[in-house]
């Protein structure tokens, strides 16, 4: 069996501070990016802050406050994530092709399941003090 040398990107970062601050600068350039070009993004950051600030007034307990915050969080992250997808795929060709559909519908369906997870964290915390109230 023929041995393959292993290829690395040029773009590879080695390691150490600079490798820390590259991925922060590149963090930053990211989410900035998905602000300004992502519309989805925006919506669900538009929903995710109030509801964060919400989450920590509520009279929950910690881990309850943490579980309401992070599954936001999540959706956020998969909401990143399905957005590289399509840049990826968009970056390969903009011609219609099926696999090039299932990525960006896998990617959707992504989306869609983290918000109904967090649907169903959010009702499953926040309904019995709204029952409480009324």
């Amino acid at each position: 069996m023929i041995e393959q040398e292993h290829q690395v990107s040029e773009f590879k970062s080695k390691g150490g501070w600079q490798r820390i601050r590259g991925a922060y600068v590149n963090s930053l350039a990211g989410l900035g990016q998905a602000w300004r070009h992502e519309h989805a993004f925006r919506q669900e950051l538009f929903l995710a802050v109030p509801a964060s600030v919400l989450a920590l007034l509520l009279p929950v307990s910690a881990l309850e406050k943490l579980l309401l915050i992070g599954v936001l969080v999540m959706v956020l992250v998969v909401e990143l994530l399905n957005s590289a997808i399509e840049a990826v795929v968009d970056r390969i060709s903009l011609e219609r092709h099926s696999l090039s559909k299932d990525a960006k519908d896998f990617g959707s369906a992504a989306v869609m399941l983290s918000l109904l997870l967090a649907l169903a964290i959010w009702t499953v915390i926040v309904w019995p003090l709204l029952a409480r109230l009324f």
